[in-house]
């Protein structure tokens, strides 16, 4: 992991916006029932005569800001276009992922209160419950980032904050390619899993990137099909002119409302579907993405976590039992959905599609991964005994490396 990055934001100075002015001017919009616009804020600084001259307004209209609509000393780390990741272990121990791996930068809170108070705030702001009855929360912020926060007495410090930030811009798989995940040769592949409508999901560990190579490829269905993404939170946004996204509703703080991912699976099969797309595959829902494969919706796809490509079949088994669906049966309904797994990985900060291979029946009947094409860390692909016949369904038999 690296050091601190030279130049990285700091927190603001107390002097610029202490808690007590923080207070003071939620109290006052409050009182006259407005919201925390960075112009409300103006007008509240304007009659404070403890914020003398423009400059110093204007900073404290920015800070005060953040505090009260945004993610505090924070805010400037989710706006860098490279994080995908804010860390924060304690109030003097932040660390961000630009792509690189982690590193720690001079970001602070004052103490462990602040760093709880922010904790809370945010997660309100994401239409959930954080205080010491509910103690840990797992939500989406209003612009998609992902929040997942536990409070003190789980942790030592007032609270851990973990927030996984979206990209709103989708690579393309040239992108992929140019940026070293994709192997170059391994573009003709992919492109072909798309077009002959093979089903697959897309394995890896937690943030190795499964869902930015999965939008990338669903980028090259052709624009006259109909992609149903079913997600938990909008990650999804895949370049592509009809697409439907729908997205599940938590419980509100009375326990109520929730719509979980397999009644969305349930209602995308409704909507003339020519693919179902699962963001993520990790539970119940499994058995709704099954039986939508296996009803005609060719190529359909979905993210999964995994270890290894040879290690999806136990994951979906294993997600198959939460749904009480039994082995030889999700071994059944997986070998007739699914063809492919495009394994991701990520190594030395980097990361890269390491492996494709071909979803068949294992000498006991059971669900098994063979390997198809497999990089091997120097820039050389080597071939599996999948690869003649998946390069066959893929046409590309003339494929060589």
């Amino acid at each position: 992991m690296h050091g601190e990055r030279p130049g990285a934001p700091r927190a603001c100075e107390d002097a610029v916006v202490s808690g007590g002015l923080v207070e003071a001017v939620r109290s006052d919009l409050l009182e006259h029932h407005r919201e925390p616009t960075p112009e409300a804020i103006a007008e509240v600084l304007a009659r404070r005569a403890d914020v003398l001259g423009p400059r110093a307004r204007d900073e404290a209209v920015r800070a005060v800001h953040r505090e009260l609509a945004g993610a505090g000393v924070l805010q400037e780390l989710l706006d860098d276009e490279d994080v995908t990741d804010v860390l924060v272990n304690g109030p003097r121990d932040v660390w961000v992922d630009r792509g690189r791996g982690l590193e720690r930068v001079a970001v602070t809170f004052r103490d462990d209160a602040a760093l709880r108070d922010l904790a809370v705030r945010l997660a309100a702001v994401a239409g959930q419950r954080l205080d010491d009855a509910r103690p840990t929360v797992d939500g989406r912020l209003p612009d998609g980032t992902r929040l997942h926060a536990v409070l003190a007495p789980l942790v030592e410090p007032g609270a851990v904050v973990s927030l996984r930030v979206p990209r709103h811009r989708t690579l393309t798989l040239e992108d992929l390619v140019a940026n070293g995940t994709v192997e170059p040769s391994w573009q003709t592949v992919l492109r072909a899993l798309v077009t002959r409508r093979l089903g697959f999901v897309v394995s890896g560990a937690t943030g190795s990137g499964k869902t930015t190579v999965l939008a990338s490829l669903l980028a090259l269905v052709p624009p006259d099909e109909r992609i149903v993404l079913v997600e938990e939170a909008r990650e999804l946004r895949p370049e592509h002119p009809h697409v439907v996204a729908l997205v599940v509703r938590r419980a509100n703080v009375e326990g109520r409302g929730e719509v979980d991912l397999a009644a969305l699976v349930r209602e995308s099969l409704r909507m003339r579907p020519d693919r179902v797309v699962l963001g993520e595959c990790r539970g119940s829902e499994v058995r709704d993405l099954l039986v939508a494969l296996n009803t005609g919706h060719e190529g359909g796809c979905a993210t999964i976590h995994a270890n290894g490509a040879a290690d999806v079949p136990a994951r979906l088994v294993a997600l198959g039992m939460l749904a009480g669906i039994p082995a030889d049966v999700v071994a059944e309904q997986a070998a007739c959905a699914l063809d492919v797994v495009v394994h991701v990985v990520r190594a030395g900060g980097r990361r890269r599609v390491a492996e494709i291979g071909a979803v068949v029946r294992g000498p006991d009947g059971g669900l098994a991964v063979e390997p198809a094409l497999a990089w091997d860390g120097t820039g050389a692909t080597r071939t599996g005994p999948a690869w003649p016949g998946l390069a066959a369904r893929l046409g590309l038999v003339r494929a060589r490396w």
